[in-house]
C-alpha cells in the first residue's frame, strides 16, 4: 500500500495515536495514560528521503510528567497478579496479530526493511510476546536454611525477586518494533513501570504497539513513549525516578550512558564486530559461504550481530572467495515492497558516507573490490572485499553496511589474537568439522556468544544474548532478561 492508504488504515484502526495536519500525519506521545500531541519533527523514507511523517517530541514539562506517571504506578505493577500481567500481554500479541499487516508496512515504509525481514521482525514480536509464561517461571524465590553455617543456625532466609522500579528503555533503529518491546514485555512482566524512549528515525511501530497494549488493558501510566531530542533522553538517564536503564545501541553512547546514569541498574547491548573463523578443518566451503553472506547481508549488514569481517585460512581462501562472490552477485537490491528483494536502504545518508568511508580506506590500503563498493541514494551494493589489511579500518569498525572483507591466516594462534584484539565482544562464528576445534576456539575466543557452523542470530531470543568488552552488559533472552528486571531482596527469619 503507498503512504496515503497506509496512513488511512492506521487512523482508522487507531485514531488516538495519529493526526492529520495539512495532508501529513503527525504521531503523538503517550503520557500518563493520554495521547498527547506537540511541537514535532520529521520522520523519512529511507528508500527515497521524502518526508514520510511527522512525530511529536516530548520537552522537559512532559518527560517530568512521564516520569511522574511512571512513579506514581509502580505500586499499581507491583501489586498485579501474574496472571493479570500474563492475560495483558497474551491479549496483546492476539491484537497485534490482528494488525499485522499495517506494522509490517510501518516497517517497510519507516525502516526500509525488505518485506520479508519486517515480517520476520512483526512475527518474531509476537512470538516473543506469548513466551512470557516461560519469563514467569524465571520470577521465584530461593529457600535458604541456615543450618549449614554455624553463624546462621536458628534462621532461615527466603530470596525474592521483585520489581526494579522506574525502567528507561531506549532502543536502536534497526529493530524499532523487536527490541523496543524485548525490554518492554519482561520489564512490565516482572512489575516495573516502562518508559520507552523509541528510536527517533524510526517512531511508528513502537508508538502503535503503546496502542496495543493500551487496549489490551495495561494499566495507564505503567508505559509511557516518549519521542525525545537527545539532550532531553540524557536529562532521562540523570535522573533519581528512573532505577534502570536498559539501551540498545552504539557504544559510544553507551559509555555516555554509564557516565551520566549515576548509582542504577544498567544494562547494555552495544556495538559488535562479528568474525567468520573459517578454519583449515572445514569441509563444507559452501555452507560456510552461504552464512556468511546471510550473516553479512540480512538488513543490509545493519545488525550489531552481523558478520563484518571473514578469517579464513589460505588453503580455502581462494575457493571461500570465489563461492561469496558468487552469492553477492544474486542478491537483488532494490524496492522494499517486492518480495524479489534481498537489500533494502540503508537508514540514511549518513550511513550510506560511513559504509563508503571504510570501503575506500580498505582499498586505499591494498584491499581489492571484487563485487560492489557503490552506492546510489541510500542503498549500498553488497560489496565483498579480498586482501583486505589488518591496518584498515572495516578490520576493526563497526560497519552497519552490506560489506563482506576477507583476510586469510595461516596459524591458528594469529586468527585468534586478531579477533580477540577487538574492542567488541558480542557474537562470533567459527565453521569447521572437528567438534575438539569448535571447543578449543570457543573456549578461547571473548564474545557473548560463539555460533558453530552458522552465521550469529539472536531470533526471539530463545537463547540468553549478550556481549562482553564494549559490546555491554547484562543479557537478554526469554527468561533471562527477566534477572536484570528484578532485584533480590533477602527475608531472614529468626525461628530458633
Amino acid at each position: 500500500m503507498d503512504s496515503g492508504e497506509f496512513f488511512s488504515a492506521l487512523k482508522d484502526r487507531f485514531p488516538d495515536i495519529v493526526e492529520m495536519k495539512d495532508g501529513m500525519a503527525t504521531f503523538k506521545m503517550y503520557v500518563a495514560g493520554n495521547w498527547i500531541g506537540n511541537s514535532s519533527k520529521p520522520v523519512k523514507d529511507p528508500d527515497n528521503n521524502s518526508v514520510l511523517c511527522n512525530v511529536s517530541i516530548a520537552d522537559l514539562e512532559l518527560v517530568d510528567k512521564a516520569l511522574d506517571s511512571a512513579r506514581e504506578k509502580k505500586e499499581t505493577m507491583k501489586s498485579l497478579s501474574g496472571d493479570e500481567k500474563i492475560a495483558i500481554l497474551e491479549k496483546a500479541a492476539d491484537l497485534l496479530k490482528a494488525s499485522r499487516e499495517l506494522f509490517v508496512t510501518a516497517l517497510v515504509k519507516n525502516v526500509g526493511k525488505p518485506i520479508k525481514e519486517a515480517e520476520g521482525e512483526v512475527d518474531a514480536t509476537i512470538e516473543r510476546i506469548r513466551r512470557v509464561k516461560s519469563d514467569s517461571q524465571r520470577i521465584q524465590g530461593d529457600f535458604i536454611p541456615g543450618e549449614w553455617a554455624k553463624p546462621n543456625r536458628g534462621r532461615i532466609a527466603i530470596v525474592l525477586r521483585e520489581p526494579v522500579g522506574v525502567v528507561l528503555a531506549i532502543a536502536p533503529f534497526n529493530m524499532p518494533l523487536f527490541i523496543s518491546y524485548t525490554k518492554v514485555i519482561p520489564a512490565l512482566l516482572a512489575g516495573n513501570t516502562v518508559i520507552l524512549r523509541p528510536p527517533s528515525l524510526v517512531p511508528i511501530a513502537p508508538i502503535m504497539m503503546g496502542k496495543i497494549l493500551e487496549e489490551a488493558g495495561l494499566p495507564a501510566g505503567a508505559l509511557n513513549i516518549i519521542p525525545t531530542a537527545t539532550d532531553v533522553a540524557s536529562y532521562l538517564a540523570t535522573r533519581d525516578e528512573v532505577d534502570m536503564i536498559t539501551f540498545t545501541g552504539s557504544t559510544e553512547v553507551g559509555l555516555k550512558l554509564t557516565k551520566i546514569s549515576g548509582i542504577k541498574r544498567i544494562h547494555l547491548e552495544l556495538g559488535g564486530k562479528a568474525a567468520a573463523l573459517v578454519m583449515k578443518d572445514c569441509g563444507d566451503i559452501k555452507s560456510a559461504a552461504q552464512n556468511i553472506v546471510a550473516g553479512s547481508t540480512k538488513f543490509s549488514g545493519q545488525r550489531c550481530d552481523a558478520i563484518s569481517r571473514v578469517l579464513v585460512h589460505s588453503t580455502h581462501e581462494e575457493r571461500l572467495t570465489r563461492e561469496i562472490v558468487t552469492l553477492v552477485r544474486k542478491l537483488k537490491t532494490g524496492d522494499p515492497f517486492s518480495r524479489e528483494t534481498d537489500i533494502g536502504p540503508l537508514i540514511d545518508s549518513r550511513a550510506v558516507d560511513r559504509v563508503d568511508g571504510l570501503v575506500k580506506d580498505a582499498v586505499e590500503k591494498g584491499a581489492r573490490i571484487l563485487v560492489g563498493g557503490k552506492s546510489n541514494g541510500n542503498y549500498f551494493k553488497p560489496t565483498v572485499l579480498s586482501n583486505v589489511p589488518l591496518s584498515a579500518k572495516i578490520m576493526w569498525e563497526e560497519t552497519f553496511g552490506p560489506v563482506i572483507p576477507i583476510h586469510s591466516f595461516s596459524d591458528e594462534e594469529e586468527a585468534v589474537d586478531i579477533i580477540n584484539s577487538s574492542e567488541y565482544g558480542l557474537d562470533n562464528a567459527i565453521f569447521t568439522d572437528d567438534i575438539r576445534t569448535a571447543w578449543r576456539l570457543g573456549k578461547k575466543l571473548e564474545s557473548g556468544e560463539i555460533s558453530i557452523n552458522c552465521f550469529p542470530s539472536h531470533g526471539i531470543g530463545f537463547f540468553p544474548f549478550g556481549g562482553v568488552k564494549k559490546s555491554g552488559l547484562g543479557r537478554e533472552g526469554i527468561s533471562y532478561s527477566i534477572d536484570e528486571f528484578t532485584n533480590l531482596k533477602t527475608v531472614v527469619y529468626n525461628i530458633g
